[in-house]
């Protein structure tokens, strides 16, 4: 080969393969450009109008647990004589000398309900004070069971008779249910709850109170079986409570305000007379 030659081949530089950013860039831009403008603004609003109606339903609506922001402070409603308040360890160290002047639109305080056990290995810090000195200052008190889906039914139920000892003149034992463990079956769901109940009952031969929000009673404990119990409903911000059926309290908002409590505490109305709360008691 001429030297002209191989000098000419030796300097040629091998070409180089591109990467293909312009097809890749193109083939992203064919993904927006399949729909029109107009088809995205919709969506986008549906998508948007979507979230705030579920924010509104589960949060927010009547039917909702609670929204203290945008239905402001608590009402009372009309029409019940009894009244009274369930605290735990939220409230922290109470002054008893205080709350015992307390009135809730007029009326005396009547009853309290306090938190006692949660799942099968937890206690409230304040139970045991809160419990004392419920029947010391001469309230009619009641003692709350707080459900865990960690827990099976039987721990849970054992777990609250041997912390909880209550007397003749306490309110029947409570269950506050608020939650059904994800991808159990309602029917299992409601078979662990009446585990719970029944086993309590045996114990005290009263029929458990149960507690648990407006919207989650129609959804999980609507079966017959439950209308059996007393109900105590949490149903906040509403003048009328919304549940049909046969009930016994009513947690109507959790913004209350007392002296001898540092900031908020939910209020309760009892569906009856100050006679029909003592003979609903344990030993009346």
């Amino acid at each position: 080969m001429p030297q002209a030659a191989k000098k000419q081949t030796t300097d040629r530089k091998k070409p180089t393969r591109r990467k293909p950013r312009a097809q890749a860039k193109g083939h992203g831009n064919a993904v927006f450009k399949k729909f029109p403008s107009w088809a995205w603004w919709t969506g986008g609003f549906f998508v948007l109008a979507l979230y705030v109606w579920l924010f509104w339903y589960f949060f927010v609506g009547p039917t909702g647990l609670r929204w203290r922001a945008w239905y402001g402070d608590q009402k009372y409603p009309d029409g019940f004589e009894v009244r009274g308040i369930d605290i735990s360890h939220y409230q922290g160290t109470i002054d008893w000398d205080a709350l015992q002047h307390a009135t809730i639109n007029g009326s005396p305080l009547r009853f309290i309900m306090m938190k006692s056990t949660e799942g099968a290995n937890r206690m409230d810090d304040t139970f045991n004070d809160n419990f004392y000195q419920a029947r010391e200052y001469g309230y009619i008190r009641g003692a709350y069971h707080f459900w865990s889906t960690s827990s099976s039914a039987k721990a849970q139920a054992r777990y609250f008779l041997k912390q909880v000892h209550l007397e003749e003149g306490d309110l029947p034992p409570i269950l506050d249910v608020e939650k059904k463990p994800a991808g159990q079956s309602v029917e299992d769901f409601q078979r662990d709850i009446l585990t719970w109940l029944h086993t309590v009952e045996d114990r005290y031969h009263v029929k458990p109170i149960i507690y648990t929000y407006y919207k989650f009673k129609q959804s999980y404990l609507s079966a017959p079986v439950f209308d059996d119990y007393p109900y105590w409903i949490a149903h906040y911000y509403v003048e009328k409570l919304g549940y049909k059926g046969e009930w016994r309290f009513w947690q109507h908002t959790d913004s209350g305000q007392l002296p001898g409590i540092k900031g908020y505490v939910d209020l309760n109305v009892y569906n009856g007379s100050y006679y029909d709360l003592r003979k609903m008691t344990i030993g009346n």
